[in-house]
């Protein structure tokens, strides 16, 4: 196992870093082609679409985040088969997920589209990304496995090259279909699914290279194992519950600006942007504490764990610290760009200073995730947001009232400040069940 040192820490959190923050490129590039094409009715298909996928995946990142945390257990114990099972176990339940939601399509898109409420052209252009799209979805789910397989085993530069080449080959093909072939909305829907289709195999051959390198090959007996399984997906329930709440709290964030005002949801939304930038950098960070935490409990080493704890905490601070004053001194810009309304311009303003607040208030409870997740803690991880997320909704129906947009982004930060309190009251228990 790699020392866990500074540089290493940071050499490892880099690639994470840029695969995160290449991921908002593929909603401004999408958007880019498509609105090269004059009807724009386009534009808003795409965005629905793409709203509609990233709700659903999302609810199964558990696949990434489960998978990192139960490999780089196995990786740290020295278990060669343990750990090519994983993969196993993780790409038959990706596969039989995305079974499931192929089967569920027509339901899902009906759904969808009544929630939505869109107008007829943006529905139809819409449905026929969403057809087309939708048969990515079990080598979508495959990328999660060994995206969080590669992140386990601490191979962060090979997950970055698989994450590139799915947005790449995305852009690339996305180009190709609408400007040069004239498929308009169909053009960006294949042009998805085959960038989501050859990544899968692009990183299928990745770990095989490992898995070939290792000569490691569990029975069919150990990967199917039913406590190996249970754990497996008792991992996963517990975050996916935490995912769903998460979004929960950021839709409901979105819906109480709404009721304020148009200019209020659209600011809030502007200065949301500016904390999900920050939230992918830190995400970085976490990101290595799951592996590293994970190796650190799977062999045992509680002085390699309290390192990893300790360093990986210190960069995401600081980290948070910067991002917290970037977003102060560049937010006035970064509004000016998103948006040409004065209204929105001037009422975004008004609460910078409470975005610029986020990175620092979020990037406790974000790295205690990393840490839960490389432990497998994920219980408690579930039970604190569902706190957290109790707290945050009382205070908001609470504050809303007589500070209006104030108490709304004083009930978010409330949101992370007791996630990071509540989390980090469960560390000593943490550390005691890992290496009792």
């Amino acid at each position: 196992m790699t020392p866990v040192t500074h540089k290493s820490v940071v050499t490892m959190a880099v690639p994470i870093m840029l695969a995160n923050v290449s991921q908002p490129l593929l909603g401004v590039v999408d958007t880019a082609v498509i609105g090269q094409l004059p009807e724009p009715h386009y534009i808003g298909a795409i965005a629905i679409g793409a709203l509609i996928f990233s709700l659903v995946y999302w609810g199964f990142g558990f696949l990434r985040m489960g998978t990192s945390g139960i490999a780089a257990q196995a990786y740290g114990s020295g278990d060669g088969k343990e750990l090519a099972a994983v993969l196993y176990r993780a790409l038959l339940l990706a596969a039989g997920i995305g079974i499931v939601l192929l089967v569920l399509a027509p339901l899902i898109s009906k759904l969808s589209f009544w929630l939505i409420a869109a107008s007829p052209d943006i529905e139809r252009e819409a449905k026929i990304y969403f057809d087309i799209r939708i048969w990515s979805a079990p080598f979508s789910l495959a990328n999660y496995a060994i995206l969080g397989w590669l992140i386990g085993i601490g191979q962060m530069r090979w997950a970055f090259v698989v994450q590139v080449y799915l947005n790449v080959a995305n852009m690339l093909l996305d180009a190709l279909f609408v400007l040069h072939l004239d498929m308009a909305t169909a053009g960006i829907g294949y042009g998805t699914l085959i960038a989501e289709v050859s990544s899968a195999f692009v990183g299928l051959g990745v770990v095989w290279m490992f898995l070939r390198r290792d000569g490691e090959r569990p029975s069919l007996a150990r990967i199917l194992d039913r406590d190996r399984v249970r754990r497996m997906v008792l991992v996963n329930g517990d975050i996916m519950v935490r995912t769903l709440c998460l979004t929960f709290g950021f839709s409901w964030f979105a819906s109480q600006g709404a009721k304020i005002s148009d200019v209020a949801v659209s600011a809030n939304a502007i200065l949301m942007q500016l904390f999900f930038m920050g939230s992918y950098m830190i995400d970085g960070f976490a990101t290595v504490s799951e592996a590293l935490v994970g190796q650190s409990v799977g062999a045992r080493s509680r002085q390699r764990y309290n390192t990893a704890v300790r360093i990986s905490s210190q960069w995401a601070m600081v980290t948070g610290i910067v991002l917290s004053l970037a977003i102060l001194l560049a937010g006035p810009w970064s509004i000016d760009v998103m948006s040409v309304n004065p209204d929105i311009r001037s009422y975004a303003r008004t609460y910078l200073w409470w975005a610029a607040l986020t990175p620092i208030l979020g990037a406790a409870c974000f790295q205690l995730d990393g840490i839960f997740i490389g432990a497998t803690r994920t219980r408690d991880m579930r039970n604190m947001m569902i706190i957290s997320l109790v707290v945050y909704l009382a205070a908001g129906y609470g504050l809303m009232p007589v500070f209006g947009n104030h108490g709304l982004w004083f009930a978010l930060s409330l949101f992370f400040i007791v996630r990071g309190f509540t989390l980090y009251a469960r560390m000593p228990a943490l550390a005691r069940d890992a290496f009792a």
